[in-house]
């Protein structure tokens, strides 16, 4: 009885963690270009844990931002740009290993804004 139970139970653990409900394919390394009132390019590193850090670097300045913020499980990434936060970086990461979204940056001023793509670059 011990030997079914365990069977089931391990039949269960498999079935309820599919792998879209895990952040596994999204960690590692995303690098590609943004493009707006401002161009460039931007790389972040995603951990296991779902935190996710990078650099947003301008081709018109000699700017560099940080990037930093969260992934969800299902790829949605809320981040900020800036050192203090000035600004949005948020979009969706996709399991074939594409990336696109928006940006804000309201430092220095006027407000600049955009969108970027990339993919992933290294696990």
């Amino acid at each position: 009885m011990k030997k079914l139970f365990l069977l089931v139970f391990t039949a269960f653990l498999f079935i309820g963690c599919k792998d879209e409900d895990t952040i596994y394919d999204f960690i590692g390394t995303w690098a590609g270009t943004y493009t707006g009132t401002e161009k460039g390019s931007w790389n972040i590193v995603v951990a296991s844990d779902g935190k996710v850090t990078g650099t947003l670097d301008s081709e018109q300045t000699t700017e560099n931002y940080y990037i930093s913020g969260t992934l969800s499980e299902s790829g949605e990434l809320n981040a900020t740009i800036g050192s203090p936060e000035d600004g949005e970086f948020k979009g969706t990461l996709s399991r074939t290993r594409t990336a696109s979204g928006t940006w804000v940056n309201a430092l220095p001023t006027p407000d600049k804004s955009g969108t970027w793509k990339g993919e992933k670059t290294s696990n």
